[in-house]
């Protein structure tokens, strides 16, 4: 258990989803830090973090597919299934989706009969306890009115709890107001300076 210098339990928000959905991008427009990037999409091996107060903020490595990369995919699929595992001081997840390739992705998985990537990390965050905003990424990409619900009903949740942003664009306010709004709730309201 890590603790700041004045003896307060560390808590964490971290930033996960499936490769190249725009997380480093978001976590710059969200605190205005950019992150090391992996050369192409799914080779970022390491957390990058920042500290606020007491507070960590990690954009988490994607997994998903990496084509003709197996061993890769099990290892950063290993490597986030042990960090939420092992790390209590998680409280809250942002989980990126693009949301211009959510239902083709997620059809392809379950012609497969298999569960698809974005629900089943979302399942598993919600396992924890965890506080899940989903952010869905790329909505200036979709043209269908009803995507947000969507999702929503694909991943079981209230579509109030789905964010439709353009991290590319800048166009985050609705997330930054929801987390500064959950801040609030839990008695955190200094850590809104973290916000860009």
């Amino acid at each position: 258990m890590l603790f700041t210098d004045s003896g307060h339990k560390l808590k964490e928000i971290i930033l996960a989803g499936r490769s190249n959905v725009g997380k480093s991008t978001l976590f710059y427009q969200l605190f205005g830090r950019k992150v090391r990037k992996g050369r192409k999409p799914g080779t970022t091996l390491k957390p990058n973090v920042i500290q606020f107060r007491d507070l960590i903020i990690t954009d988490l490595p994607g997994f998903g597919y990496i084509r003709g990369d197996r061993i890769l995919n099990e290892k950063i699929k290993d490597f986030f299934v042990k960090y939420i595992e092992t790390n209590d001081r998680i409280i809250a997840a942002i989980q990126v989706l693009d949301a211009s390739s959510f239902f083709e992705i997620v059809e392809r998985w379950e012609r497969r009969n298999e569960i698809p990537i974005d629900i089943e990390m979302h399942d598993f965050l919600r396992e924890f306890n965890i506080e899940v905003f989903v952010a869905a990424n790329k909505i200036d990409k979709v043209e269908d009115p009803y995507c947000v619900k969507r999702i929503a009903e694909k991943l079981g949740i209230d579509e109030n709890k789905v964010y439709p942003i353009s991290a590319k664009f800048g166009k985050v306010e609705n997330l930054k107001n929801a987390l500064k709004q959950y801040f609030r709730e839990i008695n955190k309201s200094e850590w809104i300076g973290v916000l860009r």
